[in-house]
C-alpha cells in the first residue's frame, strides 16, 4: 500500500469538497439531517423551561418553524434538485450555485435563531429567500426542459413559501403563528401525497418484479386523481376553518381515501426489504394524521398536536429518512439494500413517531414520552448523518 503524501491528502480533501456539491441531495440531506437532530436537542430544554435564547418566536413556534421550514426545507431541496434533472434530462445544479443555495439556507437558520437581535422583518427576508430561490431554480429547469407535466410540483412549493411568509407576518403582528403552521403542514402533506404517490408504488413494483409472482401495486388511475383532489380540498378547508365540523368530515373522508390508496400498493409483500417497507410505513401516517385532525375538528377530545405530529414526526420524518437513505445509496453507486445501520435509523424514527403521538394522547405520561420521542428522533437523524455522511462527501463509486 502506497502511503499518502501531504499533497495527495490535500487533493483528496479537495475532491471530497467538490463531491459534496456535485448534486443537491449531498449537502442538503447531510446538513438537513444534522439540523433535524440539533434543533430537537435545542428544543427539548426549551420545552421544559430550562433555557431560552434571543428570538422573536415563542419556543413552540421556533420548534415548529425549524422543523417545517428549516429541516424539511433542506430535505425538499435535496430531493427536488436531484429528481428534476432526472425528469428533464438536464444537468443538476452544482458547484458555486449549489454552495450559494446551501449558504442561504444556513443563513435562514442563523437568522431565525438570532431573530431577537436581527428583528422580525430582517429575519423574514433572510429566511424566506431560500425557498424562493429554490422554487425559481426548479421552475427554470422544468421550463427549460419542457417537462410540463411536472410543473404541478411547484404548487406545493409555492404554498410552502406562502406558509413561511404567513408565519413571519403572524409572529410580527401577534406574537404567535397559526395560519403559517397549517399552510406549511398542508404544503408538505401535498408533496408527500404527490411524490410519495409516485415513488412508493414505483419502487415497490420494481422490487416485486424480481420476486415470485403475486399482487402488484395498482398504477396511478382515476381513483388516485380523485383521492389527491379530495385531499387538497380537505387541506384547504383545514387551513381556513380548522375547527369546523364540515371540515372535520372532509378530513375524515380524505384519511379513509388515503388509507384505501395505500392498500392498493401491495405493501404487505415488502417485509423482506426494509428499504421498500419503510416507504409504506411512512405513508401510513398520512391517513392517520388526517383521521386525528378530523377527530380534533369534530370535537372528539383529540388534541390538535396528535394529528400534527402524526404528520410531522410520522409521515414527514419517516418518509424523509426513507427517501434520503434510498437516494443516497442509489446516487452514490451502492446497492439498494438496507443494512443494520439503516434498519436502526428506521426503527428510531418509528419509535419517535409512536412516542410523540402517544404523548399528545396521554398527557399524564407526556414528559417521559416526549423525552423518548426526542432522543429517538435525534438518534435517527444523527444516525443518518453518521452512517451516510461519508458516502455523501465522497465521489460516486
Amino acid at each position: 500500500m502506497i502511503p499518502m503524501t501531504n499533497q495527495s491528502r490535500a487533493e483528496t480533501r479537495r475532491a471530497q469538497r467538490a463531491a459534496l456539491f456535485t448534486y443537491g441531495f449531498r449537502p442538503f440531506f447531510l446538513f438537513g439531517a444534522l439540523w433535524a437532530a440539533l434543533a430537537i436537542l435545542l428544543w427539548l430544554p426549551q420545552a421544559f423551561g430550562e433555557w431560552s435564547f434571543a428570538t422573536v418566536f415563542t419556543p413552540v413556534d421556533w420548534h415548529v418553524h425549524e422543523m417545517l421550514y428549516g429541516y424539511l426545507g433542506a430535505v425538499i431541496a435535496g430531493f427536488l434538485l436531484t429528481a428534476v434533472p432526472n425528469w428533464t434530462g438536464r444537468l443538476p445544479l452544482a458547484g458555486a450555485p449549489l454552495v450559494a443555495l446551501v449558504l442561504v439556507w444556513a443563513a435562514g437558520r442563523a437568522a431565525v435563531f438570532a431573530s431577537g437581535w436581527l428583528g422580525a422583518a430582517g429575519t423574514a427576508v433572510v429566511d424566506v429567500a431560500f425557498a424562493v430561490l429554490l422554487a425559481a431554480a426548479i421552475a427554470r429547469e422544468i421550463v427549460a426542459g419542457r417537462n410540463w407535466r411536472n410543473l404541478k410540483v411547484l404548487l406545493p412549493l409555492v404554498l410552502f413559501i406562502a406558509g413561511n411568509v404567513a408565519f413571519h407576518v403572524e409572529v410580527a403582528a401577534s406574537g404567535r403563528a397559526a395560519f403559517g403552521i397549517r399552510i406549511g403542514f398542508a404544503a408538505v402533506v401535498l408533496l408527500v401525497v404527490l411524490i410519495g404517490g409516485r415513488i412508493v408504488p414505483s419502487f415497490t413494483r420494481n422490487w416485486l418484479a424480481r420476486r415470485p409472482p403475486g399482487r402488484m401495486p395498482a398504477p396511478f388511475d382515476r381513483f388516485d386523481a380523485v383521492v389527491v383532489t379530495v385531499t387538497a380540498l380537505a387541506l384547504l378547508g383545514w387551513i381556513m376553518w380548522p375547527e369546523a365540523r364540515a371540515v372535520g368530515v372532509a378530513l375524515a373522508i380524505a384519511g379513509l381515501a388515503q388509507a384505501a390508496r395505500l392498500l392498493r400498493w401491495a405493501g404487505e409483500r415488502t417485509a423482506a426489504e426494509p428499504l421498500v417497507l419503510i416507504l409504506h410505513l411512512a405513508y401510513a401516517f398520512v391517513p392517520l394524521g388526517f383521521l386525528l385532525i378530523a377527530a380534533t375538528a369534530l370535537g372528539l377530545g383529540v388534541p390538535a398536536s396528535a394529528g400534527l405530529h402524526a404528520f410531522g414526526v410520522g409521515a414527514f420524518g419517516t418518509m424523509t429518512l426513507a427517501v434520503m437513505s434510498r437516494s443516497s445509496l442509489g446516487h452514490t453507486g451502492r446497492a439498494l439494500h438496507a443494512g443494520p445501520a439503516t434498519v436502526a435509523i428506521y426503527a428510531f424514527v418509528l419509535v419517535a413517531a409512536a412516542a410523540r403521538i402517544a404523548a399528545a394522547l396521554a398527557p399524564a405520561s407526556s414528559a417521559v414520552l416526549l423525552h423518548i420521542a426526542a432522543f429517538a428522533w435525534i438518534a435517527a437523524f444523527a444516525g443518518f448523518a453518521l452512517a451516510y455522511g461519508p458516502q455523501l462527501v465522497r465521489p460516486r463509486r
